[in-house]
């Protein structure tokens, strides 16, 4: 029985926090922004001098004489006007406004991915790619969501509770307000009250569809391993779980929304006719005239109108609040890798890559590398080699300045990785990684990403030199052949060509070759392994690698285990030691269907 990994909202929130977290985005957009308020309140004042207009109208036409009943023309003028303008206004807010909503999102999403890229990669190698996708889209929509609420929902209904409150004050007896503010208190104690009680239920219903939207992808991402198991039932089981609990919080959240729907339709029932009894009581005692009961009833109707969507607005302004506040709390993570203050971009004089006596632990209770110590010369080549798990391709990431080291330090011509901008570093070196990951687009593009700036010739090369134009030229779209996600469209080997090209054209002076030639058979990792040794020519090189046959030119060969350097030489020195280095060498031979030579043989060169 599999454990479904489940990640439900966390922490407390502070909304004024969060609300004083849209300030840096609103404040581009301040002068449109005040533009659109001035605009809502316009639209406001003619709103409510709607109900005005027609007291003075049913006034004007219930006090003539009916033989000389004449048309209130200019009242109806400005009666319609009073519309047109609500009208206007209102349509004038939203076209100033957009400009802020969209903007406002454009500039949010543009800073999560720029801090999302920044972030180190162990945060990349511990998130769920679907959740975290879907937890940013949530959060750049309630940006403008919170905006339109605020701008839109509130202050306008704050706005309209002042204007009716003063007209009532001014013209009408006590109870008139006491009576329908008394009723808005309610409305809205009742609303947060039943809102707060059925939040928990939405958000385990968001944190249910981030997880399921998780699952989905991760299957989708995973679907060679999916079909290699046939395990499609059970990846379909897993999501058919979370879409479960997530239809029962659904239906709570619903359920429950009904229950408030119901609440406040009572409140505003009763309001409404508590009051309309009060006025048609002021009328049939003539102490108000009929255009009054239509105005009290003009501005009640006006009232509660909005009223009726508190609910909702309140529910959704909770919703997006508590969508931002995660996204906040995503750009307040911290880069565990950062430029100190001062760091200046790394000088090159000659590509020199020195290990000084190096330790690392991805966790503090397990260590990785123990005081690892090797030079690479400009211009030479260094092979690591040694069982899994031994820390190889760790020595990577450590050049790449993924991780900081624990102890020691690692150096670029002297330059300490810490002292220098990381951009700089990773100008600096190219790399062709094991597992190669492209881009879901064409072949020309993902060689280019090397060099973004490279042009169609320069392109060219590279796959000629890593041996890919042959294969280009058979597809019937060449180099815009789209290769799937993650090169899913591509053998290993295909890919890793592709690798190969995009570090060439990209031509650093020191070059990376991580387990490079894993995915390809023999007689084409012999092809690549010359085009690797023309790249190398004048680079200073790493090569990590499982095949010993790969590095057996190399300058020196490090042999790792258990995180230490066990045996440091070339090809011949360590057969002729007769360690683990010549141990991994017989192995291998005999994998490949070669008798195992003499230590005597290989340490002559007769064996290669």
């Amino acid at each position: 029985m599999y454990r479904r990994h489940t990640t439900l909202p966390q922490g407390e929130r502070d909304d004024l926090r969060t609300l004083r977290g849209l300030l840096p985005y609103l404040w581009p957009y301040r002068g449109r922004a005040l533009l659109a308020l001035a605009s809502l309140l316009l639209a406001k004042l003619a709103t409510v001098g709607v109900p005005l207009a027609l007291k003075e109208i049913f006034d004007h036409l219930e006090g003539a004489e009916q033989a000389a009943v004449t048309l209130p023309v200019a009242l109806f003028l400005a009666y319609g006007a009073l519309r047109l303008a609500s009208s206007a206004f209102n349509e004038l807010r939203d076209a100033l406004f957009a400009r802020v909503r969209h903007g406002v999102m454009r500039h949010a999403s543009e800073k999560v991915l720029h801090h999302l890229h920044d972030l180190s990669l162990r945060y990349h190698l511990e998130r769920r790619t679907g959740a975290l996708s879907r937890d940013i889209e949530r959060g750049t929509r309630s940006l403008s969501s919170l905006l339109n609420y605020l701008a839109f929902s509130i202050l306008p209904v704050l706005a309209e509770f002042a204007l009716v409150a003063t007209i009532l004050l001014s013209g009408y007896d006590p109870w008139y307000t006491l009576i329908t503010f008394g009723a808005v208190a309610v409305y809205i104690v009742s609303t947060f009250a039943i809102t707060r009680w059925r939040m928990p239920f939405r958000a385990r219903m968001n944190a249910l569809d981030s997880q399921a939207n998780a699952r989905a992808v991760d299957g989708l991402i995973n679907y060679e391993t999916v079909k290699y198991f046939g395990n499609e039932r059970h990846e379909l089981s897993h999501y058919a779980d979370y879409l479960h609990d997530w239809e029962d919080a659904a239906v709570r959240s619903q359920t429950s929304l009904s229950l408030l729907n119901v609440v406040q339709g009572a409140v505003i029932a009763v309001a409404v006719t508590a009051v309309m009894l009060l006025a048609g009581q002021g009328v049939a005692t003539g102490e108000l005239t009929l255009g009054d009961l239509v105005l009290v009833n003009g501005l009640l109707l006006q009232l509660f109108l909005p009223l009726g969507f508190l609910g909702i607005v309140y529910s959704q302004l909770q919703h997006a609040l508590s969508d931002l506040d995660a996204m906040l709390r995503l750009l307040a993570r911290e880069p565990e890798i950062r430029d100190r203050p001062d760091a200046q971009p790394l000088r090159l004089e000659h590509g020199e890559v020195r290990f000084e006596r190096v330790a690392f632990g991805y966790q503090p209770e397990r260590p990785i590398l123990h005081e690892v110590d090797f030079t690479i010369p400009a211009g030479r080549k260094v092979a690591v080699i040694g069982p899994s798990g031994a820390g190889k391709s760790t020595l990577a990431r450590l050049l790449f300045r993924f991780y900081d080291v624990t102890g020691g330090r690692i150096a670029i011509d002297g330059q300490d990785l810490r002292d220098v901008t990381q951009q700089s570093v990773r100008a600096a070196i190219g790399i062709v990684p094991q597992d190669t990951v492209l881009f879901n687009d064409t072949l020309f593009y993902n060689i280019a990403y090397g060099d973004p700036a490279a042009g169609q010739d320069a392109v060219e090369r590279a796959a000629q030199l890593a041996h890919l134009d042959g294969f280009i030229a058979s597809l019937p779209d060449g180099y815009d052949t789209v290769v799937g996600e993650r090169g899913l469209k591509l053998s290993g080997g295909e890919k890793q060509r592709v690798a190969i090209a995009r570090a060439l054209l990209k031509d650093p002076p020191i070059m990376v070759f991580d387990e490079a030639t894993s995915s390809l058979d023999s007689e084409s990792e012999r092809v690549i392994l010359t085009a690797l040794a023309e790249a190398a020519e004048q680079r200073t090189t790493l090569v990590i690698a499982h095949r010993l046959s790969t590095v057996i030119d190399a300058d020196e060969i490090l042999v790792m285990d258990g995180g230490r350097i066990g045996e440091r030489g070339r090809h011949a020195e360590l057969l002729a030691a007769g360690g683990l280095y010549a141990t991994l060498w017989r192995l291998q031979q005999e994998d490949r269907g070669r008798p195992a030579p003499s230590v005597q043989d290989e340490a002559s060169g007769s064996g290669v």
